[in-house]
């Protein structure tokens, strides 16, 4: 990684750490607040979260010594929670019928598959709660954040790409297909949290403008990378065709490099502010650096 974005990222992501571990504190029943948190401190790279906070930096300049304000680290949260609940669920016998995540058994296979049910729908709930009791944010600002997250991991949105995913709008055998599934299921919650810093930063509309744009850019070409980086894997899977099926490894990697290129350009209007941004995009596509 960087050492620009490591330096940008290590006090931000341990306060992460520390808000998430204290969510559901009094939950009840009384043991059930250890079950919802499970997902939660996983481990992962906490990517969504971190682009709420590096676009809201991009706007205001604010976080130069890693602080993060509570009103967004509640939005920086929401988004977390809505990315572990879909993991929740996709891990589901129903679903993709996985027993382990990031080297830990699965919240169904500690808990229970009915158990795995409820803590997704309790994420999914306190997701929304935390946005609307945000402090530090007016009231414009979280109605306009709470939608931008609800239509995000909605039907037109992530669930609308996992819909398309398990085949129930037909079965996915080109590239416009894919890249709508895609551009659903991973890119909706990225390209939202890229708004969702904006809108808690008070963005003008140019400026929300270009964050949208780099969002929706690096949002498909996380998933041209991973493709990419999953090409040997995938070889033998029976889902919806990757992109370096339909394309080929070669041109794969070529459209994750002109969307990163895309995802920079879209930065131009700020300054050294939106570094962090620009690192986060490059670390997405190129995974090494």
């Amino acid at each position: 990684m960087n050492p620009v974005l490591r330096d940008w990222i290590a006090p931000r992501k341990p306060a992460l750490e520390t808000f998430l571990g204290e969510l559901f504190a009094g939950a009840w029943p009384e043991p059930t607040g250890e079950m919802y948190r499970y997902p939660l401190l996983s481990g992962g790279k906490r990517m969504r979260p971190l682009w709420v906070i590096a676009s809201n930096d991009a706007v205001t300049g604010a976080g130069g010594e890693g602080t993060v304000s509570t009103g967004l680290m509640h939005a920086a949260a929401a988004l977390e929670l809505i990315h572990c609940y879909s993991l929740v669920h996709d891990d589901l016998p129903c679903m993709d019928d996985d027993d382990e995540r990031r080297g830990r058994p699965t919240v169904h296979k500690v808990y229970g598959e009915g158990p795995a049910v409820l803590v997704g729908d309790a994420l999914l709930t306190e997701a929304l709660a935390l946005v609307l009791r945000a402090p530090g944010l007016n009231n414009d600002q979280r109605v306009a954040i709470a939608l931008e997250l609800t239509q995000a991991a909605g039907y037109l949105g992530m669930i609308g790409g996992q819909t398309a995913d398990i085949g129930l709008g037909g079965k996915v055998d080109n590239q416009t297909d894919l890249e709508r599934l895609h551009r659903g299921k991973t890119g909706a919650l990225i390209r939202a949290g890229c708004r969702m810093g904006g809108l808690a930063a008070g963005a003008s509309e140019s400026e929300m403008k270009a964050l949208t744009r780099y969002g929706e850019s690096i949002g498909l070409a996380f998933q041209l990378a991973d493709d990419v980086l999953d090409a040997e894997e995938d070889a033998g899977d029976d889902g919806p065709p990757s992109f370096v099926k339909l394309m080929g490894l070669e041109a794969c990697s070529a459209e994750a490099d002109r969307l990163f290129n895309e995802a920079l350009e879209a930065l131009n209007g700020f300054q050294k502010n939106a570094d962090p941004l620009r690192q986060l995009a490059a670390y997405t596509v190129q995974r090494n650096i």
